[in-house]
């Protein structure tokens, strides 16, 4: 099937642009109570699942052995902008455990965060794999691993031990059997697998609710939400969409960007999950479309509201400042 409009671009009261794509809303009962597409097409869900991934750090004891704070397990869940603060708390995850830099294996890139790039630029300093938007991440993995007696060298690998508990947390949360059959590589190096949408708003009710989930797991989601709801900035960075909605509205939604154009969610309070892919694969497009069903789903009042608002319908402005347009979510 084609996938609607989900979101349009506006300029001078013309649509200029239109994003397809698909979401769904899933309660604690584990029923669809909206949707928009094709939900049940399998996608990579990217990023926006790190939480999931998450999950192991914190059950097994990893996080705890290591004394992991609330701001470097909010990290653990981050796609995160290279600032200083996360370079430096990806470097402290990794010296609990014995390890330095050189051990993780998601790569080197610049700075998402323009600023801290041209920092880095200016001191005539290079970018490290603690920079990598992932590395926190990666420091969660290296901290399970090493908490676990297994060497992490390799850990990205499918068939390492951690590469193994993130599957099987990431299957029990949605319901599914990934195949391998439907295995990609991720950005960052490590397996990403092709789940359907709604699965994963699923995946997100219960990490929400903690409904359906054995103690241990319902208490390291719990643990991981209070986290990101404390420290926002760690999720993502200055300006960003998840850092601003989380840091508007604190524990009552817990936000995930994936590349591509996906983003998942939960409404703990509303025992709902919200998963959400946008066919072209733009990020700008995801954002409206998720800040639209919070406004649906989430009631607002206030600056909650206000900066809600912002969020699901952002202006356009050209190099001088100028209003030339704005983008909305349709259908919803």
């Amino acid at each position: 099937m084609d996938n609607p409009v989900i979101v349009e671009v506006t300029r001078g009261g013309a649509v200029e642009s239109r994003h397809r794509g698909a979401i769904a809303v899933v309660d604690e009962t584990g029923k669809t109570v909206f949707s928009l597409g094709d939900i049940d097409r399998a996608i990579f869900p990217r990023s926006a699942v790190k939480s999931l991934q998450a999950l192991p750090l914190v059950e097994s004891g990893a996080a705890d052995r290591y004394g992991l704070t609330p701001a470097e397990l909010a990290l653990a869940c981050s796609s995160h902008s290279g600032e200083p603060l996360h370079a430096q708390t990806s470097a402290a995850m990794l010296a609990k455990a014995g390890r330095d830099p050189g051990c993780l294996e998601c790569g080197v890139h610049w700075p998402m965060n323009e600023q801290a790039a041209r920092g880095l630029a200016r001191d005539g300093q290079a970018p490290t794999a603690l920079h990598n938007n992932c590395s926190g991440k990666h420091a969660g993995f290296v901290c399970l691993s090493c908490s676990q007696g297994v060497d992490p060298a390799g850990y990205v690998g499918p068939d390492h031990a951690v590469q193994r508990a993130t599957k099987r947390a990431m299957e029990d949360m949605a319901g599914v059997t990934l195949s391998d059959a439907a295995r990609g590589v991720d950005g960052c190096s490590i397996p990403t697998y092709a789940t359907p949408i709604v699965a994963l708003a699923r995946a997100f009710t219960k990490l929400g609710t903690g409904i359906g989930l054995p103690g241990d797991r319902a208490a390291a989601a719990r643990r991981l939400r209070e986290a990101v709801a404390a420290h926002p900035f760690m999720v993502a960075g200055t300006g960003r969409f998840d850092t601003r909605l989380m840091a508007l509205l604190g524990a009552r939604v817990f936000s995930k960007t994936g590349a591509e154009g996906v983003f998942c969610a939960a409404l703990p309070e509303q025992g709902l999950g919200i998963a959400l892919k946008c066919d072209d694969g733009q990020g700008r497009a995801a954002e409206v479309l998720l800040a639209a069903a919070i406004q649906r789903f989430l009631p607002l009042e206030g600056d909650a509201a206000r900066g809600v608002a912002e969020l699901a319908g952002p202006v356009m402005t050209n190099w001088n400042g100028i209003e030339v347009g704005r983008l909305r979510a349709v259908g919803l």
